[in-house]
């Protein structure tokens, strides 16, 4: 079960549950309440998404999080055709730059990801979303939330197939998990009730940053 959070008398799932506010609580609270588990569409989108969780390895995601801006500009807005462009300059600005998670083979695969994204046969966001899973129940807590499924090992298998890097199947499965292909806010969490749809009329950004031109849906 779920509890109230920060008093606003609404139910989260655990992991946007804190019991001090601040501005980290804050950020998280809201990324869960109105970006995590929202269906993405989007080329340039889900190529970000696939960055963030590859660069997220290892590491907090609210780490990401409080980089993520940085990130933004640090890529060009994650838009594949000109990360793809990306060259040594590029890699050695990328590790100088304090904003973002300095790793040279995470890096080195965010550039490479995007030339493989660039030369697809289908739109990355299309591929990725060609491996949802039927609708299911939401979970009751979180035991019942696993860390890799078939479709994730599957998806996972495909993207390395065609080249991309740091996709291995728990961070396809985190994928599916933020961009809405699978459903893992907990069944009494608030997400998804009419209280909830009510709020979501002031959204999160769930697109690429507005500096760069991107409507925010």
């Amino acid at each position: 079960m779920t509890d109230p959070v920060d008093g606003d008398g609404h139910h989260r799932c655990s992991w946007a549950r804190f019991t001090q506010d601040s501005p980290s609580a804050r950020l998280y609270r809201e990324y869960h309440d109105f970006e995590w588990g929202v269906p993405l569409r989007g080329a340039d989108a889900m190529f970000e998404r696939v960055c963030l969780e590859a660069f997220q390895s290892g590491l907090s995601w609210i780490t990401i999080l409080r980089k993520r801006e940085s990130f933004r500009r640090a890529f060009d807005g994650f838009r594949i055709e000109r990360v793809a462009a990306f060259g040594a300059a590029d890699v050695e600005r990328l590790l100088a730059d304090s904003g973002i998670v300095r790793n040279r083979a995470k890096i080195e695969a965010a550039i490479g990801n995007a030339r493989v994204a660039a030369e697809l046969d289908t739109a990355l966001d299309e591929l990725v979303w060609s491996f949802a899973p039927p609708a299911r129940p939401r979970p009751r807590n979180g035991a019942e939330i696993p860390a890799t499924s078939v479709e994730s090992i599957a998806l996972a298998k495909e993207l390395k197939r065609r080249g991309f890097r740091f996709v291995g199947p728990t961070t396809a499965y985190a994928l599916m998990q933020a961009t809405g292909m699978v459903d893992d806010h907990l069944a009494d969490c608030w997400v998804g009730g009419e209280a909830h749809r009510a709020a979501a009329a002031i959204t999160f950004r769930t697109q690429v940053s507005a500096m760069i031109g991107d409507r925010e849906e």
